[in-house]
């Protein structure tokens, strides 16, 4: 699978995008469990509108989905 054409993440500009590397997700899923988030697109997955989201972290998610 194309981890470029799976990724819906729109901040092209981080380094761990799949279109800046040959790694996949790999690169983004480490740095955000590492800081204790969720990857934008498990958010996406449930509402594709995301501009309000301020608190990425497991409990972010958990309200963001409470919300749907």
């Amino acid at each position: 699978m194309d981890a470029r054409k799976l990724c819906d993440c729109t901040d092209l500009r981080c380094a761990n995008h799949p279109a800046n590397h040959e790694n996949g997700c790999t690169p983004c899923v480490a740095k955000c469990l590492g800081l204790g988030e969720i990857p934008s697109c498990f958010f996406r997955k449930v509402d594709k509108d995301v501009s309000g989201v301020t608190d990425w972290s497991i409990a972010g998610f958990v309200d963001f989905v409470k919300k749907q």
